[in-house]
């Protein structure tokens, strides 16, 4: 086991902490499942309209952003556990989509609640402000800790990210479209009053946003474990054994 992880951590040099492991690694993926989980409870514990309604709470993209960033740190978990290169691979692949993803979640609610909270939370749901944060900042600030600290660098251009993006924002509309037809109210209020054209705008420039956000990502990687530096020709500080 020492010898595959020495193995992974060969390919990946420009990690700040060694992931997978059972060290630092195992314990934010622990934290973020623990945390994760709550948010889940606390739908079931404190039901409202939308537990009864067609789709469920898979009709808000919080939740949808949640389940993906779910699976991240189960895999990432798993591969602390095993210390598989599959399932390490396999977590870094979903990181990809929800890291992104729930930084875009976080900017647009806290900054259209920032304006208008009733825009986003129907009156009907009462949130209280732990329950608030575990939705919609907890787990966009554990991705981005796992990107930055215990993942290798990403890959992925910004003309791929931007298809990436556009397909979840076209597949999230279709989707709430399709849930409308069923219950007759958007689970965002503000879905509601917009029309057709408003909508396309507003999911278009969700989808620019999280393009920019994984382009920012890529770059927020390399200004904190010095991929910089390494295109200048000079050694980073941060390689182990250094």
């Amino acid at each position: 086991m020492a010898s595959q992880s020495q193995e992974l951590m060969a390919r990946h040099p420009w990690q700040k902490i060694s992931s997978p492991s059972l060290g630092v690694s195992a314990f934010v993926h622990i934290i973020g499942i623990i945390s994760f989980s709550l948010s889940y409870k606390y739908l079931v514990d404190f039901p409202s309209m939308i537990n009864d309604s067609y789709g469920w709470h898979w009709q808000y993209l919080t939740i949808i952003g949640l389940t993906v960033a779910y699976a991240t740190f189960v895999f990432g978990f798993l591969a602390d556990l095993t210390l598989s290169p599959t399932l390490f691979l396999i977590k870094n692949s979903l990181s990809l989509c929800s890291t992104p993803l729930e930084v875009l979640i976080s900017l647009l609610y806290w900054g259209i609640s920032a304006i208008d909270k009733s825009l986003v939370v129907p009156p009907e749901i009462h949130m209280g402000p732990l329950a608030d944060i575990g939705f919609h900042a907890i787990p966009s600030i554990l991705l981005v800790v796992d990107l930055l600290f215990l993942s290798p660098p990403w890959t992925i251009h910004a003309l791929p990210a931007m298809g990436l993006s556009s397909a979840l924002a076209v597949s999230y509309w279709a989707w709430v479209e399709h849930c409308y037809k069923h219950n007759g109210f958007y689970p965002y209020p503000l879905f509601g009053q917009l029309n057709t054209t408003q909508r396309s705008i507003l999911f278009t420039m969700a989808a620019l946003t999280m393009t920019a956000s994984t382009v920012m990502l890529k770059w927020l990687y390399g200004i904190v474990n010095g991929l910089q530096a390494e295109q200048r020709g000079s050694k980073p500080s941060n390689i182990k054994g250094e």
